[in-house]
């Protein structure tokens, strides 16, 4: 199976070729640059531009570009890159499957955990309408862009990413190594969360169920709250997480990014991915954990 990925240097992506490759599958890498290898493929979704003729080539398109909206503050030019390097994507490769004579078997595209918004204490699945927020309007514009495609189309609203090279935590788990860690806020907000090692998988699994379509929380099935993550994270490598950081304090230095980021609470569930007959690798808290600060050789 041959599978044109967009996103292809970032974390969750590198791990998806990895395991594309170990089962014996072609991932191809979208570049914005003159293609150097047989495993690359040149556009510029600025401008709409993609390799002719190579949808025609492919089994599967995996979405994930975009800038990471970990880069903080978030100031008013780096909010409109967070969008145009969504939509740019997804409306390139989009028209490209459309216009194309021999169209890909499907749509894999990236979303995320933000189009919930703030939700308290309540479980959330698929079923729950759009929040508020800056999140929640770029998520579900993204999503309408990618749902334009005519294939079969699959929406992957990830969540917290957990990876031995840091990914989501890569600000936070140097704190706790160092023992000056600690809960964000009140620490009581739910952190939904998932391994790339578990995206990755998810994603593989959803290419190839010819029923998938739609939706679906890429979250593990087991949610944590800040706190309790945290307090896992400095007891696996043996150090205390004492140091909370007030909610006023995010908010100073972050600005919204801190409500709708780190202090924003989504209890999510997986129960429509479980559905599918997905499993995990790393279901709860302690597997995602011990995978995160096990030896990154391995």
């Amino acid at each position: 199976m041959r599978v044109l990925i967009s996103g292809a240097s970032g974390l969750i992506a590198t791990e998806l070729k990895a395991q594309l490759k170990a089962l014996g599958h072609e991932p191809l890498s979208l570049v914005r640059r003159d293609a150097k290898t047989a495993d690359e493929v040149e556009w510029n979704p600025a401008s709409g531009y993609l390799t002719p003729g190579v949808i025609e080539t492919v089994d599967a398109v995996v979405n994930l570009g975009g800038a990471t909206t970990g880069k903080l503050p978030w100031t008013k030019k780096y909010k409109q890159e967070l969008i145009s390097s969504r939509l740019d994507s997804t409306r390139t490769l989009v028209t490209a499957i459309n216009s194309a004579s021999k169209k890909p078997k499907v749509l894999l595209s990236g979303s995320a955990s933000g189009f919930y918004g703030e939700r308290g204490d309540d479980s959330v699945d698929e079923t729950a309408p759009k929040g508020k927020g800056f999140l929640s309007d770029l998520a579900a514009q993204w999503e309408v862009e990618a749902s334009k495609a005519q294939t079969r189309v699959v929406l992957l609203r990830t969540t917290m990413v957990m990876s031995k090279k840091l990914g989501a935590l890569g600000k936070l788990m140097p704190l706790i190594r160092l023992g000056i860690g600690g809960a964000l806020g009140s620490g009581k907000q739910w952190w939904a969360f998932i391994s790339v090692v578990d995206e990755a998988r998810a994603i593989i699994h959803l290419m190839n169920d010819q029923n998938a379509s739609g939706a679906y929380n890429i979250t593990a099935p087991e949610p944590a709250t800040c706190k309790q993550m945290v307090d896992a994270l400095a007891k696996a490598v043996r150090r205390p997480a004492l140091l909370r950081v007030p909610a006023f304090a995010m908010r100073l230095l972050i600005g919204e990014a801190a409500d709708e980021l780190l202090l924003c609470s989504q209890k999510m569930t997986a129960t429509r991915l479980q559905s599918t007959g997905f499993k995990f690798e790393h279901p709860s808290l302690s597997a995602a954990v011990a995978y995160v600060v096990s030896d990154p050789q391995k």
